[in-house]
């Protein structure tokens, strides 16, 4: 029998409980299925960055002739950097 999943009167203690319960306690994995969420947006946090005027005239000038906002064009190219520094630390880890 497993345990029963207290209630919680808000996110913040909810994570708290997960960040150090024993999820195996409380669910049976073995029962799990995938599910998509294709509605699902992930949280986004607003930061500032000081960059040379000429990086981001030319990251406008990239940006329009793809036809795309400059900000989702930094996100693109930060994401597909983020995600090689990651292949390459699992290579010589």
């Amino acid at each position: 029998m497993k345990k029963k999943i207290p209630e919680f009167r808000n996110e913040e203690e909810e994570f708290e409980f997960w960040s150090k319960a024993d999820s195996t306690e409380y669910l049976d994995w073995s029962k799990a299925k995938r599910v998509k969420l294709p509605n699902l947006k992930p949280t986004l946090r607003t930061i500032s960055i000081r960059l040379p005027v000429s990086m981001v005239e030319d990251l406008k000038v990239l940006a329009n002739q793809r036809d795309v906002p400059y900000q989702s064009l930094m996100k693109v190219f930060l994401a597909e950097r983020v995600a090689q520094e990651r292949t390459v630390r699992r290579k010589r880890a």
